[in-house]
């Protein structure tokens, strides 16, 4: 579904990605992991246009992004990204139509009969269809992610682009996320390529890992071919030990605090 080969771009002096590579298939859950200011967000600028790119290409269905106009593009792709205030006063229903705006005509100043079907639906598969009224600056942060989210559901995306979606959230809100991300993956055929912090979030609901280090692609692998020992301590700079979820077998990393590496504990 998406190719990445050997892309190079950045902001001049001070960041660039290098010679990226790899692929995500179509229904594939993709995390794209490693330390701050290793590149993961700036990948996802250059893989929407954001950021023009230096060196290589990215192929979406075999169709250069670079020969696609945004719209083309914001029809197949929806991004929910992290670095957005919403604070502004529109209802929710409303602000998740606006997912409709790259599927509409360039006079449609209303949306028709399919536009309100299809927020609908994105409202009932984020169940806000109780919130559709409330203004978006009343939710709590957890149910503003799932609007942002339910926005992006209303582009009919093939593919959607994460940037942190669960970061500052409890953890109930963080587990319901990802089990809706698996939950679109799985019954909707949404391919995800998500941007993580949390390695054991990574580790359990993604089928493919793509751990970043200095705007490189350290490793690319499942879950248990990335997250061991070896690995992380050498990209994050961390004492850590890895062991398996007894319930998934997933690998789970576990942060050794300095007095215990101290004990030898």
């Amino acid at each position: 579904m998406l190719e990445i080969k050997d892309i190079s771009c950045g902001y001049s002096a001070r960041f660039s990605l290098k010679n990226i590579k790899f692929n995500v298939q179509e229904k594939q859950i993709v995390g794209i992991i490693g330390p701050n200011g290793s590149g993961k967000t700036t990948l996802l600028r250059a893989i929407t246009k954001v950021l023009p790119l230096d060196t290589g290409t990215i192929a979406f269905n075999q169709n250069d992004i670079s020969r696609m106009s945004y719209k083309q593009l914001a029809q197949n792709i929806a991004v929910v990204s992290n670095d957005i205030e919403y604070n502004f006063e529109i209802n929710v229903e409303d602000f998740v139509a606006l997912g409709r705006i790259p599927h509409q005509s360039p006079f449609q100043f209303f949306e028709d009969a399919e536009d309100k079907k299809i927020v609908e639906q994105a409202l009932a598969m984020t169940e806000l269809t109780g919130f559709a009224q409330r203004s978006l600056a009343e939710l709590s942060a957890g149910e503003r992610q799932m609007a942002i989210i339910a926005k992006a559901l209303a582009q009919k995306p093939k593919l959607l682009l994460l940037d942190e979606p669960i970061v500052h959230l409890d953890i109930s809100h963080q587990v319901y996320i990802m089990n809706l991300l698996r939950r679109l993956n799985k019954q909707h055929d949404l391919s995800v390529i998500i941007v993580l912090h949390e390695l054991n979030f990574a580790a359990e609901y993604c089928d493919q890992l793509v751990l970043m280090d200095k705007g490189k692609v350290y490793t690319i692998g499942t879950p248990e071919q990335v997250l061991n020992k070896q690995t992380v301590e050498s990209v994050y700079q961390t004492k850590v030990m890895v062991s398996k979820n007894p319930i998934s077998q997933k690998p789970h990393v576990f942060i050794v605090s300095a007095e215990e590496e101290k004990n030898g504990q």
